[in-house]
């Protein structure tokens, strides 16, 4: 019997849930009255179930479809509005002892060039950063008790936030690290971290243990429950994910979906962010050996069904997709972008030479950070650099509270303008500050209190004046 208050990965992961609910939506695929009722339902904003959500991913009805392209849209602007926040991946080490087949860290490659970077290294990453305008980093290392031990990460966050370079500072930092203890996460939690990431991959358990043979990765339970000691050891947000193409899609949604669910009932509080990463080519591992790949049409209909599912929830896709495809989701759903990405190690301060590859995978989106900017802002967007709620201590369910009543809106609207022109003044070339300003102005009358407004404009024209850092 599905239970979502159990801590044991098979139970609020429920393989036999999960194919009662594939065999449901199947049933129901055609049934117009059953889907429009769903989105009716989905329409109070409040979410809904993994099975319901799993009958809109699987629904073929072309107008439905539409509808459920629509309410996911508009879902995003009541919730998101027109922000976009920017993030970098900040790759440590790819020292790893797993034998994970789809990554290319695993043990087994004995040619990939393996690095670790000393903390001399780290601070000229950091450095390279701050000068392309990044705010917020996701690190990210292989799991190696000796290479990487959690010593070594934390080493590297006192170092990342200790390096003020000109108007540059890192104010987040997001941690993408294999699955650990309480302890260690109370170590990160002390350590300043924003969200702690880590993806499942698959849910499904016979395959997950294929997929990972040897290392402690192996254990699906204690990856799986790992969000849980997570929170138990202090971390406020957590951010889910799975790696679409090594399984079926649909049974990989319903669960992640489930996961969300078991979250929010046993802490009261779902994931900060859901990401949606599919498989890519890299050193030793070619992308077209898994079959269970999506099309651009496929994945874009899941981040619409996640987006209705879990309305509050952040929604994260990486330079893993190319800009079209990035621009599709960015309507449907999609809260968070990289930008200007690297994934080797070392990456952002030298070039690698060609015999000297470290790329977790490759990268579908090359444009630099300015590029990506400009970009957004042509589509009306607002690149936001904002990290002012984990810094004001909105997180967790003080965040969720806010974003549920709408009222995160009063903070992250101001906060995304004063970053972006943070951004403008600093980093931005000459026609994307000129686009930047045209768009600040315009923004500033979506500003519905005038009081705060006047506020908003006054500290425009300081950070123009070199002041920096004001937040809501």
């Amino acid at each position: 019997m599905y239970n979502p208050k159990s801590l044991q990965a098979e139970e609020f992961i429920n393989h036999q849930e999960i194919l009662d609910t594939l065999a449901y939506s199947d049933a129901n695929k055609s049934n117009t009255i059953l889907i429009k009722e769903i989105i009716e339902k989905a329409k109070e904003r409040k979410g809904i179930s993994h099975r319901e959500a799993s009958v809109l991913l699987a629904c073929e009805d072309e107008t439905l479809n539409q509808e459920i392209f629509q309410l996911a849209e508009q879902i995003k602007k009541d919730f998101y509005g027109n922000r976009i926040v920017m993030f970098a991946p900040l790759y440590l080490s790819n020292y790893c002892v797993n034998g994970c087949v789809y990554c290319p860290y695993h043990i087994v490659n004995k040619h990939i060039t393996r690095k670790k970077l000393t903390q001399d290294e780290v601070r000229k990453e950091v450095i390279a950063l701050q000068d392309m305008g990044h705010k917020r980093l996701a690190i990210e290392a292989g799991e190696d008790p000796v290479n990487n031990p959690i010593e070594y990460i934390l080493e590297c966050i006192d170092t990342i936030y200790s390096v003020h370079h000109k108007n540059g500072d890192i104010r987040r930092v997001n941690v993408n690290i294999a699955a650990t203890t309480v302890e260690n996460y109370r170590k990160l939690k002390d350590a300043g971290i924003g969200t702690y990431i880590l993806f499942q991959e698959t849910y499904h358990k016979e395959s997950y243990e294929k997929l990972h043979p040897t290392g402690p990765k192996h254990d699906y339970a204690y990856h799986t429950e790992a969000m849980d000691r997570a929170m138990e050891g202090g971390i406020d947000d957590v951010g889910l994910g799975v790696l679409f193409g090594l399984e079926l899609y649909r049974y990989d949604f319903a669960g992640l979906l489930m996961h969300a669910e078991h979250l929010e009932t046993t802490h009261g509080v779902g994931p900060h962010t859901i990401s949606v990463p599919r498989i890519r080519h890299a050193d030793d591992i070619d992308a077209s050996a898994f079959d269970n790949g999506i099309d651009d049409n496929t994945f874009a209909k899941i981040v619409a069904c996640l987006r209705i599912a879990v309305p509050y929830t952040g929604m994260i896709v990486s330079t893993r997709e190319s800009k079209a495809c990035r621009e599709k989701v960015l309507h449907l759903g999609i809260s968070q972008i990289s930008g200007g990405s690297k994934t080797s190690v070392g990456g952002y301060y030298e070039d690698e030479p060609e015999d000297c590859k470290s790329e977790q995978f490759d990268v579908d989106d090359n444009r630099t950070l300015d590029e990506v900017v400009q970009w957004l802002m042509s589509m009306d967007y607002i690149p936001s650099f904002c990290t002012a709620c984990y810094r004001e201590g909105r997180t967790g369910d003080r965040f969720m509270s806010l974003c549920k009543s709408g009222q995160i809106q009063n903070c992250c609207h101001p906060n995304a303008l004063m970053t972006l022109k943070e951004y403008l003044e600093d980093y931005a070339s000459t026609e994307t500050q000129k686009i930047g300003l045209e768009l600040i102005q315009k923004e500033l009358s979506n500003i519905p209190n005038p009081d705060v407004r006047k506020i908003v404009e006054e500290r425009l024209s300081a950070i123009h004046s070199g002041k920096r850092d004001f937040r809501f």
